[in-house]
This record gives C-alpha cells, sequence and structure tokens, in this order.
C-alpha cells in the first residue's frame, strides 16, 4: 500500500495518523513502512559506486598514461636531439620543432581513439539496457571525449617537446 503524505512538515504525526487507521482495519500485521525516495535511493547505490569507482580508476589510468607518453616523449627528444639541434641552426622556430616532436604522438592518440570508440559505445549501450528509463548516446560526448585525450596528449608532449627545443644547440651538436 501506498500512502501520499500531504504535508512534508509534519511527517511523524502523518505517520501516527496511518498507524491508528492500519491497525483499526489489520489489526494482525505489524505497522511496518519505508518512504519510496529512500527505496528509490538504495535500487542505485550500486550504479553510484560503479561510476565512483569508475571515474577513480580512469583518472588513474590518465595519470599513468601521461607518465607513459612523456617517458616516451623524453626518450624521442633524447634520440633526435641532434636533430632538433641543426633545425635550429638552420632557423626552426621553437613552435616548429614542437609540432614536429608532437604530431606523432598525436596521430597515435587518434586512431587509438578512433579503434576505441566503436567498442566504448557497444560497452555503454549494452549497459544501459540494464535500466527502464535511459539516455541515448550522442556522438557530442564521443567528440567531447576525442578532444579531451588529443588535448591531454598534445599537452603532456608539448611539455618535453617544448624543452628540447629551447635547448642550446651548440651544447646538442658538440662532437664527443
Amino acid at each position: 500500500m501506498q500512502i501520499k503524505l500531504n504535508d512534508k512538515n509534519d511527517v511523524a504525526d502523518n505517520l501516527a495518523k496511518a498507524e491508528v487507521i492500519f491497525r483499526r482495519y489489520n489489526p494482525d500485521f505489524p505497522f511496518d513502512y519505508t518512504f519510496v525516495d529512500e527505496e528509490y535511493a538504495r535500487k542505485f547505490d550500486s550504479v553510484q559506486r560503479l561510476g565512483t569507482l569508475s571515474a577513480l580508476f580512469a583518472g588513474l589510468t590518465i595519470f599513468i598514461s601521461c607518465l607513459g607518453l612523456l617517458g616516451l616523449a623524453t626518450y624521442m627528444a633524447e634520440t633526435r636531439v641532434r636533430e632538433i639541434g641543426i633545425r635550429k641552426v638552420l632557423g626552426a622556430s621553437v613552435l616548429n620543432i614542437t609540432v614536429l616532436l608532437s604530431r606523432d604522438f598525436v596521430v597515435l592518440v587518434a586512431i587509438a581513439f578512433v579503434l576505441a570508440a566503436p567498442l566504448a559505445y557497444w560497452g555503454i549501450s549494452y549497459w544501459l539496457t540494464d535500466f527502464s528509463y535511459r539516455v541515448s548516446i550522442g556522438w557530442q560526448s564521443f567528440a567531447l571525449a576525442g578532444c579531451a585525450s588529443v588535448l591531454i596528449a598534445l599537452l603532456t608532449v608539448s611539455f618535453q617537446s617544448v624543452k628540447a627545443a629551447l635547448a642550446n644547440p651548440v651544447r646538442n651538436l658538440k662532437v664527443e
């Protein structure tokens, strides 16, 4: 049985009145009540926990990926230090060298996104079939995620690229 209480300020008084009526017509059963909003919130506790854990692990994954990307960019800049020095001596700007070193990483991240987006779409669509009321997944969400991943990769790699581009080319071109 569901009862709608009109006065939300005096819940205890309304419950006492409902208990009196319930005991008059059904004395053999205990008066046990729950609130619909609490039941509804309890229904989605596991989904909220899953969302919190997913956000935590996604953040951790992005951080670890950025560390790996930074290490790879550092290695690439170290192996191309003479090329960067020659380009600087011949007049290349910091922007040209940064674009040169960052382009490969951005292309790889874009390819990874293109491969991962259909799989993510399928997984989210499958997960949403468990809900009777659900939202549709638009392309805007994927576009935002793709732009964010390229931007994060670009920021991570460009730090090392700018550092390599600003290095003294004379020191890098010395024969050892």
